[in-house]
């Protein structure tokens, strides 16, 4: 009995010994996985499937790859439904004109005010960014531009239409295209050129697509029609939305990536120089001022652009009226849209692949701004006469250059800014575009109303996007050559 005791502690101790060494392999292996995890190895990424894991609060290991394709569709299609959307509002002008007896310059402020909220929205589309996270701030914005679209059919004025083809449907847009944005910038870091160009294939795939939808539609159904259709089509970026699906830390403790929930705190009273504190550091926060003060290249990049949205949408708003005031049929001048949003669809894949080789690394913004020169002196085109040939040669041009700004736009601005910062960087840049596309269409209404031609509305656009394009590349150049001098000191 005693031997046989003596056997079973024997063996009691080799079982745990062999347990404990078991134990030993595991967390060595669980320490090695923590170990790759941390180093963020991109091709383990790749293969990961549906995303990596997060190894620190506050920092991720993008997958490029993986489910990051999903969310590069969605963000196309999203793109596809509201930046491509105000421009198609063109096939509607004399139609509203008519209805509401409405001037150029009335009529204008409808596609001005739904693009001017679309960007100015953006500091609110952060607050709901940080609250519900990405998914849920596009699906809301699916909502919005869905229900302000159906409302607007049954608009009984022009101030009627401002408010939901305007401001609500324009807010919805906002609420849409922003997160897809910045989601798609965390899903992506190694192929991000890349992943951006692609995504802006979609406002091309908009205008090819729309115009046409929107045309037969007018013909068919009329313009109230027309507009509760497009509200129900406007709905899919609730879909879109719903499979940007957050990236998640690897253990409980963490929150998901871009889907931050409330975060308790203590009550405090409330005086006014708290309430003023707060709304400070929300500023902070939400619009990047401390950038735009102190991040020189951010600064001169936001001037540009702000200053180019002041001609950049308007030849789109105005193509078709230009057209079918100058005698051509609706729906040739519908075709032109057309036309321009294929080039774009052509042209924009090969420039996302020739964009992301590292030729171009550090030279992106002097491409942008080159194509953005070409992009401003081809709308003198026009000028030459409105025959559809004429016009058919200037949206090649247009379209070709368009490609490239589409393609840049996103990735010069995550160039200038970390990524940390670039939802707030965009949303300030977004406030500042949005007060130049406000005033845009309805000055250039002005101008056509004092003078009968459309023409000079291309002329001036050409000069102010020519201008906003050598101030870039003239500032950039001489950035590069201060900071050249001083890295040789």
């Amino acid at each position: 009995m005693a031997e046989h005791n003596g056997d079973r502690r024997l063996s009691d101790r080799t079982l745990r010994a062999a347990t404990a060494e078991a134990s030993e392999q595991t967390d060595a292996v669980g320490q090695e996985e923590a170990g790759r995890a941390i180093r963020g190895d991109a091709e383990e990424a790749e293969t990961g499937g549906s995303g990596p894991a997060v190894p620190m609060p506050g920092a991720v290991t993008a997958p490029d790859g993986g489910w990051g394709w999903v969310v590069l569709v969605a963000t196309i299609l999203v793109l596809a439904l509201t930046l491509a959307f105000p421009s198609c509002v063109g096939i509607f002008y004399t139609d509203l004109q008519n209805e509401f007896n409405a001037t150029n310059s009335e009529t204008s402020w409808v596609p001005s005010i739904m693009t001017s909220v679309l960007h100015a929205g953006g500091p609110f589309c952060s607050l709901l960014v940080e609250r519900f996270g990405c998914r849920a701030t596009v699906m809301l914005g699916g909502v919005l531009s869905g229900v302000g679209m159906a409302a607007s059919s049954f608009a009984n004025s022009i101030t009627e239409l401002y408010i939901t083809a305007g401001i609500i449907t324009g807010l919805g847009f906002c609420f849409s295209f922003q997160p897809a944005v910045t989601i798609l910038g965390h899903y992506f870091v190694r192929r991000r050129p890349f992943a951006n160009a692609m995504s802006s294939t979609g406002t091309a795939l908009g205008l090819c697509t729309l115009p046409i939808l929107g045309n037969y539609l007018h013909t068919e159904l009329g313009w109230r029609g027309s507009f509760l259709v497009l509200g129900a089509m406007l709905l899919n970026c609730c879909v879109c939305g719903a499979v940007m699906r957050p990236l998640k830390p690897p253990g409980p403790r963490g929150r998901p990536l871009m889907n931050h929930g409330p975060v308790e705190s203590q009550k405090a009273p409330w005086g006014a120089r708290t309430r003023l504190s707060c709304l400070w550091a929300a500023l902070r926060k939400h619009m990047a001022f401390d950038l735009l003060r102190s991040n020189l290249p951010y600064r001169l990049y936001s001037i540009s652009i702000t200053w180019m949205m002041l001609g950049f949408v308007v030849p789109l708003i105005y193509l078709v009226p230009y057209a079918t005031g100058n005698n051509m049929e609706q729906r040739k001048a519908a075709l032109l849209l057309s036309i321009l949003g294929v080039v774009n669809i052509v042209a924009r894949p090969p420039m996302a692949v020739l964009f992301n080789l590292p030729f171009f690394k550090g030279r992106h913004v002097y491409v942008f701004a080159s194509a953005l020169l070409v992009n401003g002196l081809s709308n003198s085109i026009c000028c030459i006469g409105p025959s559809f040939l004429v016009l058919v040669a200037y949206v090649l041009t247009y379209g070709l250059s368009m490609s490239v700004v589409g393609s840049l736009m996103f990735t010069v601005l995550m160039e200038t800014v970390e990524m940390s910062r670039f939802q707030s960087a965009l949303g300030l840049l977004a406030v500042m575009e949005s007060v130049t596309l406000l005033i845009g269409p309805p000055l250039a209404g002005v101008l056509v109303d004092h003078t009968g031609q459309y023409f000079h509305v291309f002329l001036v656009c050409s000069a102010v996007v020519a201008s906003s394009a050598l101030f870039l590349m003239v500032s950039f150049y001489m950035l590069d050559k201060r900071d050249g001098r001083a890295s040789k000191q």
